[in-house]
């Protein structure tokens, strides 16, 4: 059998503004330069430490267990629901779009009995759905919602869902893989016992870790357990025992060194712009995308006052290919938005502003791209009215 040699590989730079993965920093890509060392060498031990007090910023929170998941944002999830969740629990999933769904699939198969609270893809969960879900499942072991859903572009509320959780007794579990340090979020304030995230979205990483915070109520749960979590990889009674602080600790499985430099790196941005003002931030250029689509014409499909500023998901155009679309913006201009998955399939669009990309540049640049590729397609609009709104925006504000 003989094989070819391989060619050098070169990628296309392309300008991610799709759901995820969004353009890494380049200060990240410097950081992932730096040499492999070992995993129990002093230095990457301290590297740990210096990563686990930047992420509790992040995150808001005081929680020891306060680490990342050597995986993506789906590892993270298999972390937070696998500990917490046993056989014959009773839970109850927030399902208002495909995470919601997914969480739900990973519980059934931890052996739980799943109570589904669903809601419109584009809507958020009311309060009163969870209150009524609890009253019918008798005793609940966890609550657990997207924060910041990617497959609709919602934000979800959760101050008075985290009331509703802990006075039923049960831990709240959220995922914040869109929201983490693109939206207010605070986990000690708002009573989340649970949260994970992940590196390729507003922290300006690639995929390949999981920030992962877990109050003491819920790691007491998971220290409690009649049965061993299922999986080794993600069973946090022992990666405590490597992230669990000191220079004790104990080999669990190799990290990925360089993805550890990439977030103490986004980490450090994230620190050095300050969190209040990378959120306003990506509130302020998500606004200013939505006057510019709103102008041409363009109709929002998340529900209004809960949309999520890192993506924004905007309906296509009645007799307008969506794929056919996207791809316009991918050959002719360079720039990926993101289709609509599962209910929402062929109907939306999910533009990503994340992190690094969240910028006037990339707003206004997308407009225009998005006005070309819409005339292409003869969906009638006013010639430059979505990017005049969008600079009357940012003069206005």
């Amino acid at each position: 059998m003989t094989t070819e040699p391989l060619g050098e590989l070169n990628l296309p730079h392309r300008q991610l503004l799709g759901p995820g993965p969004s353009n890494v920093h380049p200060r990240v890509y410097r950081a992932m330069m730096q040499p492999v060392i070992g995993y129990l060498d002093p230095v990457f031990i301290q590297l740990m430490d210096d990563t686990q007090r930047p992420l509790r910023t992040a995150f808001r929170t005081e929680n020891d267990m306060t680490m990342a998941i050597s995986g993506t944002g789906t590892a993270g999830m298999e972390a937070a629901i696998y500990n917490i969740t046993e056989p014959g629990d009773n839970v109850i999933v927030c399902m208002n779009g495909f995470f919601g769904t997914r969480m739900a699939d990973m519980a059934k198969r931890c052996g739980a009995t799943v109570f589904p609270v669903e809601a419109e893809w584009g809507r958020i969960i009311e309060p009163e759905q969870i209150s009524k879900a609890l009253k019918k499942a008798g005793r609940v072991k966890a609550v657990m919602i997207v924060h910041g859903e990617t497959s609709t572009g919602i934000l979800q509320p959760l101050e008075e869902i985290s009331r509703i959780t802990h006075e039923a007794g049960a831990l709240l579990l959220v995922d914040a893989v869109t929201s983490l340090t693109g939206c207010e979020l605070r986990i000690d304030d708002w009573g989340i016992d649970v949260c994970y995230s992940a590196t390729q979205k507003c922290l300006s990483g690639p995929p390949g870790m999981a920030p992962l915070t877990v109050s003491e109520a819920a790691m007491k749960v998971v220290q409690s357990r009649k049965e061993p979590v299922a999986s080794f990889y993600v069973d946090l009674n022992i990666l405590g025992r490597y992230w669990g602080g000191g220079t004790t600790r104990m080999y669990h499985h190799t990290p990925p060194m360089t993805m550890l430099y990439a977030l103490r790196e986004g980490l450090r941005i994230v620190l050095e712009e300050g969190i209040e003002a990378r959120i306003v931030r990506h509130k302020r250029n998500a606004d200013a995308l939505t006057a510019g689509l709103n102008a041409m014409g363009m109709t929002l499909h998340a529900q209004e006052g809960y949309r999520l500023p890192p993506l924004t998901t905007v309906s296509v155009p009645d007799g307008v290919d969506e794929r056919k679309l996207r791809q316009g913006l991918l050959d002719e201009h360079n720039i990926e938005v993101g289709g609509g998955i599962g209910d929402l399939a062929g109907k939306i669009m999910r533009i990503g502003l994340m992190g690094y990309n969240s910028t006037p540049q990339n707003v206004l640049g997308l407009l225009f791209a998005l006005e070309t590729e819409l005339l292409k397609h003869g969906v009638g609009l006013d010639k430059g009215a979505g990017v005049a709104a969008s600079v009357r925006f940012y003069d206005e504000n």
